[in-house]
């Protein structure tokens, strides 16, 4: 039993957060998103590389959802605070911003107990939106998690036609995105603020991340 123990201990789940860009709804509507990445060889986890981007408003929704699954039995850490001066402009806060959700998924992610909830592992590993998120959660879709996760990627995943954000996160909840007509340019700041983790990821070449995406076949 003891060695058992000791095997699950010496499992890695590492994740990055990093390359952060503007996607643009209209004119006027933008918001960020970043793309996270995880590498493991934990049995949590049934795909053991994988890149996802989300946005911040879907942060605060995956923390909200794992507090009340757990029952209130885990404290869950906190996100990056929000910002009134949040600007898309400010390539320091986005990059200070980007650190604290690579700290906070770090967290969620060393916690067994929440390693079981299946709205992690799609929020981690697939491009669902939120809200089938919760319905192939629940079971109320045609498709189970575990094909949700191993079809991502997938340029024609069928389950997915709706990955474009919910109308309710047209935008992050703290930003001002009538800033973005001007912010694509800012964001070259960022590749010289990059934090250290991403570094570590330079050795997955474009082959590699190609090999992420499933065959129309995957189960």
């Amino acid at each position: 039993m003891k060695e058992g123990t000791d095997l699950v201990n010496e499992q890695v789940i590492s994740v990055w957060v990093r390359d952060p860009r503007i996607q643009k709804n209209d004119f006027w509507h933008a918001y960020i998103d970043y793309e996270i990445c995880l590498h493991t060889d934990s049995v949590c986890f049934t795909k053991k590389i994988s890149c996802v981007r989300r946005r911040f408003s879907e942060f605060v929704w995956l923390r909200q959802k794992l507090q009340a699954n757990s029952m209130l039995m885990v404290q869950l850490p906190g996100l990056p605070p929000k910002n009134p001066f949040f600007s898309m402009n400010n390539a320091q806060q986005i990059s200070e911003r980007m650190k604290g959700l690579q700290k906070f998924l770090e967290k969620i992610l060393n916690n067994p107990l929440l390693l079981s909830d299946s709205c992690l592992h799609l929020f981690l590993q697939s491009q669902l939106s939120v809200s089938k998120i919760e319905a192939c959660a629940a079971g109320r879709t045609h498709y189970s998690v575990a094909q949700a996760v191993q079809c991502c990627g997938h340029r024609r995943f069928k389950f997915d036609v709706d990955s474009q954000t919910d109308v309710s996160m047209s935008c992050d909840s703290d930003s001002d995105s009538s800033e973005c007509r001007d912010a694509e340019p800012q964001m070259n700041d960022l590749a010289t603020n990059k934090a250290e983790s991403t570094d570590s990821l330079d050795f997955m070449g474009t082959s590699q991340e190609e090999n992420l995406s499933c065959s129309s076949g995957s189960t």
